[in-house]
């Protein structure tokens, strides 16, 4: 029986798998050209890691192979990523070229021989090139090639007269595939190919995770609950390396009784699994990028709830984070573009990161041990405004300690989501001797922050944000009773956190608000950040 994989790309005979065949067509079509006669296009194929970019192109590499028109060769160059001299790069591609093509009589010794590869007469017929993992070479590297390749296109362009075989040059068709380096943002002589041909692979959609798992189900007979496939799809958001990861997870390594259903029961011990005890080099991978000092800001600033942060490729820093996996598009229109964490998973898992990194110590002293803590906690009940309280409290009484290492922001003010964090492992401290569970939620990926909190055999719903203003405020109680109802609660907390806020505005402010449309009832309570 096969099994899920998220180790390389995929085998058809050993793992499940997506076919994505429209995407293979393109790509194929893109290489071999509208008119294969006139020539192919050169391309780029990109996406961040893990999204199955390999194994796209090895499937367009075998359907170019089932003709005889072209010679087609696929090369991965990771192996010259210490390479930091050009010519041994063009030396060594070259080697490796001549060898697939059995090409004798030919010396390839610097860059500027390079392209002697490609001229016909050293070629025999049409060459379609496929470059795996391009980006590991060094930018310089990159970019001399990249010049090669634009002489090369050109001058077989500018030869539009003739057939493909008989250019000049027989490159017929290129391919780079990378996740960086192909968008022209860090080649300051721009980008030698038409960006319409660049081939992007987007995330597994909706419909294709369902075919996943359904294979699983027809091969195994075991049957999963229609809501698991559906909690993964929400959580991963089809991306594919962590959407095989946890299939893995849940199918094999955490799957001890195969003769019965997957439930909803057995996700969430698996989730709670991938969340805190099991490694993965995806996610170990995006944190390093975070984390680093010329991203983490940017990372921080994202989990702020009053605005939403521009897409733009122009970025550097976003262009950065989002070719590594860190961030993603939220997509309004084609002229409205947001930056979003790509999937709730990634987004807890960046929060916890933080939140552990800035307060790793469990919190003390919260309470007097002889504390009569009865107003906020009992056997059977959680009062929700009174522990919000004693966080105000606790965090106006140890104020500069609480802030002493926290980041800021270029006007030194600290970042919003330094308080989200300190409030979660407060609430994670406070209750963990009542064996309350606390956990984050990021419904949207962007500008909502939820923490949840089952206790006594209830659920109770705190969504986090900074009051901005009254127009924002207004549309946040709207958008929290809607909330309230997806998670089928009667009332749920919105918990403002501001840097003062006096009495007036305390009792103004702080009235319930009843839904129209849901019913829900939601209660507004300031935690002020500021010193008294």
């Amino acid at each position: 029986m096969r099994t899920f994989s998220s180790y390389g790309p995929v085998d058809p005979e050993l793992h499940y798998y997506v076919p994505r065949q429209e995407l293979v067509n393109f790509a194929y079509q893109q290489l071999l050209g509208k008119n294969p006669d006139k020539g192919g296009h050169y391309i780029t194929v990109w996406a961040s890691r893990q999204t199955g970019k390999t194994w796209i192109m090895r499937e367009v590499f075998f359907k170019l192979q089932q003709g005889n028109q072209f010679d087609v060769v696929i090369l991965s160059l990771q192996f010259l990523s210490e390479t930091t001299d050009v010519n041994l790069v063009a030396q060594f591609i070259a080697r490796e070229l001549m060898e697939k093509l059995g090409l004798e009589n030919l010396t390839i010794n610097t860059l500027e021989d390079f392209h002697l590869l490609f001229k016909r007469g050293n070629l025999t017929k049409p060459l379609i090139l496929i470059f795996d993992e391009f980006d590991a070479l060094s930018e310089v590297a990159i970019s001399s090639l990249v010049s090669v390749f634009r002489h090369i296109y050109n001058t077989r362009q500018s030869q539009f007269e003739k057939s493909t075989d008989e250019k000049d040059y027989l490159l017929h068709g290129l391919a780079l595939i990378g996740v960086r380096a192909v968008l022209g943002v860090e080649n300051v002589k721009g980008s030698p190919f038409n960006v319409q041909r660049s081939v992007y692979i987007p995330n597994l959609t909706h419909d294709e995770v369902i075919d996943l798992f359904n294979e699983y189900q027809y091969e195994s007979r075991q049957s999963i609950e229609a809501q698991v496939v559906e909690n993964i799809w929400s959580e991963f958001q089809g991306q594919p390396g962590l959407t095989c990861w946890f299939g893995e997870l849940l199918t094999e390594r955490y799957n001890q009784v195969t003769e019965q259903p997957i439930t909803m029961a057995h996700f969430k011990e698996v989730y709670a699994a991938a969340l805190d005890l099991l490694p993965n080099n995806n996610i170990l991978n995006i944190i390093s990028k975070a984390k680093q000092e010329q991203y983490k800001p940017f990372v921080l600033e994202l989990f702020q709830t009053k605005t939403k942060i521009k897409f733009t490729y122009r970025d550097p820093i976003v262009n950065f984070l989002y070719m590594n996996g860190v961030v993603s598009v939220e997509q309004v229109s084609l002229s409205e573009n947001y930056v979003k964490f790509p999937c709730p998973y990634i987004q807890k898992r960046l929060f916890n990161y933080f939140a552990r990194e800035l307060y790793h110590e469990e919190m003390n002293g919260l309470y007097d041990p002889f504390d009569d803590l009865s107003d906020t906690i009992t056997d059977d009940n959680l009062n929700i405004p009174q522990l919000l309280l004693r966080y105000e409290q606790y965090l106006q009484a140890n104020h500069e300690r609480v802030l002493k290492n926290a980041p800021r922001r270029e006007d030194l003010r600290v970042y919003e989501a330094v308080f989200h964090f300190h409030f979660y492992l407060y609430l994670v401290s406070f209750l963990r001797s009542f064996e309350a569970e606390v956990y984050p939620e990021f419904p949207t990926g962007n500008g909502q922050i939820d923490l949840l909190i089952r206790y006594a055999g209830q659920l109770f719903g705190l969504e986090l944000k900074s009051f901005a203003d009254i127009r924002q405020y207004r549309k946040a109680l709207i958008q929290v009773a809607k909330y309230g109802k997806k998670l089928g609660v009667l009332e749920i907390w919105l918990v403002l956190f501001i840097e003062t806020v006096d009495e007036k505005n305390r009792q103004q402010f702080e009235a319930d608000y009843t839904d129209n449309k849901t019913g829900v009832i939601v209660h507004p309570v300031f935690v002020q950040t500021g010193k008294a």
